[in-house]
């Protein structure tokens, strides 16, 4: 008798213990944390706020192609605000550090290189003052000159009614030189 109440207790024990293991078995479900706000930007804000959690935050970010696209295209933005310009104004060491990065990574990304030196192009073209810029840089940079002379050359080539409108120009600038 006293030894199937032993039994008994060991059995119901076990029971105890199995149930209340299976009972603490906690189940996290990320999407259901996530859809409520105050619990979606509690999370955000403890990555944001922990260097090493962030660190981590981006190196997993980094690891998806979707991801690297989006931080590419706010980055972009943020370039192209001026947000970063005044940033980097207040902190020189960053500038440097970022104009080294956008250096190896557009000597290692041919593509991004073009679509950077294309659109510094159109937004210099859009004023006055970049345009003067940017004919002094060509003006005073041999290899530049040679290029756009190159260029100019095939265009009026291609483009008769462009190469009468130039040398109308180009002798229009003579006459006005010898005066």
């Amino acid at each position: 008798m006293k030894n199937s109440r032993t039994t008994t207790v060991k059995i119901l024990m076990a029971i105890g213990l199995v149930g209340t293991m299976v009972s603490c078995k906690s189940t996290f479900n990320a999407t259901e944390i996530l859809q409520v706000n105050k619990n979606k930007n509690a999370i955000y804000q403890e990555i944001i706020t922990n260097p090493v959690q962030f660190t981590d935050f981006i190196t997993e970010a980094r690891k998806s192609e979707g991801a690297k696209k989006i931080m590419m295209k706010a980055h972009m933005e943020q370039m192209e605000s001026g947000k970063m310009k005044m940033m980097m104004e207040k902190n020189p060491e960053m500038m440097q550090k970022m104009q080294s990065h956008m250096q190896i990574m557009m000597e290692k990304n041919p593509e991004m290189m073009q679509k950077m030196q294309s659109k510094m192009l159109n937004k210099m073209m859009e004023s006055e003052k970049g345009r003067e810029m940017l004919m002094d840089e060509i003006h005073n940079n041999k290899m530049m000159k040679k290029q756009m002379k190159t260029k100019m050359m095939q265009m009026m080539n291609e483009n008769p009614e462009m190469m009468k409108k130039m040398k109308g120009k180009t002798k229009g600038k003579m006459k006005n030189d010898e005066q």
